[in-house]
């Protein structure tokens, strides 16, 4: 008896931390968040009156248009979340479009509060993300137009332009506001930085391929 309480009680833990682990459902219609309001929420932002709704808090209107790729990486994200659409503000879920440059390079990164369902819109992509420790196995695969590919929430994933030509995707997120850490970045770029004895133990280098690479970010 003993033994089925405790069984019974690690499948209701790990069903409630399954529950808790993405965003609730909204509990009205829409909760348009209001920007001009000081007060801090936990999860989302504050609501609009739904009296003063607008079709234009529902709306967005620039995701036709190309983005810059004249960067190092060749590539532009245009967010389509609740900043550029308030009425998605508790709805959990968010676009993307992303152009690349021939050769351009979405830097390995994840998005700790999404799942990412990107679909090629032009082109010939590279995709892939790494599963957790132990395995770290890479999952990857070559897309074209019309092609769809999921990164998992929380995984390290990137994407490369392939063709000789520029290439759009686009990304669906299951979060209003899913969040970016680039890897790279983080690692090599915090301010402050972190200390260059933890990174040359950590990549088993010497400290001067730290400094080299802490100076580009």
């Amino acid at each position: 008896m003993a033994n089925q309480i405790v069984l019974l009680a690690t499948i209701i833990a790990m069903t409630c931390s399954l529950v808790i682990a993405f965003e609730p459902s909204p509990l009205q219609d829409f909760c348009i968040a209001d920007t001009t309001s000081s007060v801090i929420r936990v999860n989302g932002l504050p609501c609009l009156d739904s009296k003063l709704a607008q079709a234009e808090h529902f709306s967005f209107g620039g995701l036709h248009i190309p983005g810059n790729t004249s960067n190092p990486l060749g590539i532009t994200v245009t967010p389509v979340n609740v900043a550029q659409i308030p009425g998605l503000n508790t709805l959990g879920i968010s676009l993307a479009r992303i152009d690349y440059a021939p050769g351009g390079v979405t830097p390995p990164h994840t998005h700790p509060r999404a799942t990412e369902i990107l679909t090629v819109v032009k082109g010939k992509l590279y995709v892939g993300f790494v599963t957790s420790n132990p395995e770290n196995k890479l999952i990857s695969k070559i897309i074209k137009k019309g092609d769809v590919f999921v990164f998992p929430v929380g995984l390290v994933h990137f994407q490369k332009n392939l063709g000789s030509g520029t290439a759009i995707s686009q990304s669906s997120l299951s979060s209003q506001n899913p969040g970016v850490i680039t890897i790279a970045n983080s690692v090599f770029g915090p301010n402050p930085s972190i200390s260059d004895d933890v990174l040359a133990k950590a990549f088993q280098v010497d400290k001067s391929i730290i400094s080299t690479l802490q100076a580009q970010f």
